[in-house]
């Protein structure tokens, strides 16, 4: 345990001091580990075991941005949260139990940092108690953070799921490094491969395309080892949203296109996502007939849907009827003749996002919808509609500022500049500036 031979019977004097504390390595390990994500974040960064001591016992606060980062990334909590006396978060903290367990009495917060780190001794225990002959109730636990992360993905911030998101590839990773059963090898594969897909997506989200396709590429190895087709089309499918998103709409056209044969095969829903994200880049391209043809295309695939085990995962890695009037309202938003139709599909998108309750709630998307609903608005000479639908999305908190919203924003702007409704510098010309100026990328985390 990280701090065992000069831990005594002393209380930890900082936060992180007490979160070292609850694992079962060394500084050197953790340090080490710190070097893994820097990489896999890209950033430039490394911490010596020594600059962790200091952290951790309180003799540091200040250090660079990029190490803040990766140590938020690490343990959930910005470096000002990690830095805190101890006895200040635990004022209230009953004795400690024969386990080590510190019990709170009457302090929510705490109890539940005490129950997630109770949470994680236990998986580590689970994951390494046969050493590497992995149990049913292994595979299950590991099968269940994986599908929680992508059911959650949509609908919390980022700064929420990366640090787990993480911590999940890396245990993959380092599984994957054993010597494991065939049928166990391939579970895992398509467990890696899922992750680093979600991943590929954080990336994305803040706005480093080429992590993105990295990590893309890294998932879609672990399709191909697990032999699994619905995950190859799901990859297709990010790496064609990813492709969009940066500008790269041949290269995002190409990508629905080789993912198709893929889930056909499988019978996901990813057999209407990659049609229908071909429509968006053709569009985007200024092929109108192009763009029609793909979004029929992606209405007709329902009929051979049945879901596969990519889809039985939910959240992100399931394509649903929400999703793909967004889609459609996106494509269309981009073909001025195409402004009537962009609204009527702009309003049904905006609609089907009103519950934020909904298994298929998405703020991202949520968001996509209006501003493509305002893109329309101002086609049709409304600007007063445009204005009551795009402005919801300037009141995002800054953490949910991901790029694919910060680009719809501009999107927005671009096209209040080539009308003759708005004058230069108008209002929300302004309002839109003010709110890409500070995406999710440039926030510290």
């Amino acid at each position: 345990m990280a701090g065992n031979a000069n831990r005594g019977s002393r209380e930890p004097r900082t936060v992180l001091e007490h979160l070292l504390w609850q694992q079962d390595r060394t500084y050197e390990e953790i340090a080490a580990e710190f070097d893994r994500i820097a990489q896999q974040l890209n950033e430039d960064a490394t911490l010596s075991t020594r600059h962790l001591r200091r952290l951790a016992s309180g003799e540091r606060s200040n250090t660079t941005p990029v190490t803040r980062r990766v140590l938020q990334s690490m343990f959930g909590k910005p470096l000002n949260e990690l830095l805190r006396p101890w006895e200040a978060s635990a004022s209230h903290a009953a004795a400690t139990t024969p386990s080590g367990l510190v019990v709170a009495a009457g302090q929510p917060d705490i109890d539940k940092e005490l129950i997630t780190l109770a949470a994680r001794r236990a998986k580590h225990f689970a994951l390494t108690a046969n050493q590497g002959d992995l149990t049913n109730e292994a595979m299950e636990q590991i099968h269940d953070d994986v599908r929680r992360l992508a059911t959650d993905y949509p609908q919390r911030p980022l700064s929420e799921l990366l640090g787990d998101l993480l911590q999940v590839q890396e245990t993959l990773y380092t599984l994957l490094e054993k010597r494991q059963r065939p049928e166990q090898s391939r579970q895992i594969y398509f467990l890696t491969g899922v992750t680093s897909g979600l991943l590929a997506k954080a990336s994305h989200d803040l706005a480093d395309p080429h992590a993105a396709m990295t990590q893309a590429r890294a998932a879609y190895l672990c399709a191909e080892n697990a032999d699994h087709n619905g995950l190859r089309a799901w990859i297709r499918g990010l790496q064609s949203l990813i492709s969009y998103w940066a500008g790269r709409p041949r290269e995002s056209v190409k990508y629905a296109q080789s993912g198709t044969e893929f889930a056909l095969r499988s019978q996901s829903t990813a057999a209407v996502w990659l049609p229908v994200s071909a429509a968006r880049a053709w569009a985007a391209l200024g092929n109108s007939g192009e763009t029609h043809a793909a979004i029929r295309q992606a209405e007709e695939a329902w009929d051979a849907v049945r879901s596969d085990e990519v889809d039985e995962l939910g959240g992100l890695c399931t394509f649903g009827r929400s999703r793909q009037i967004y889609y459609a309202a996106d494509a269309l938003s981009w073909l001025p003749s195409e402004a009537r139709a962009a609204q009527e599909y702009g309003e049904q998108a905006v609609d089907a996002y009103a519950d934020e309750d909904s298994p298929e709630w998405a703020f991202g998307d949520a968001a996509g919808s209006r501003a493509d609903l305002a893109i329309a608005r101002i086609g049709l000479g409304d600007l007063e509609g445009a204005e009551d639908a795009v402005s919801p999305i300037l009141d995002l908190d800054q953490e949910n500022r991901i790029n694919g919203i910060v680009h719809s924003a501009l999107r927005v702007h671009k096209a209040l500049s080539r009308s003759t409704l708005a004058a230069p510098g108008s209002e929300l010309q302004e309002r839109i500036e003010m709110f890409t100026r500070t995406p999710l990328k440039a926030l510290p985390r």
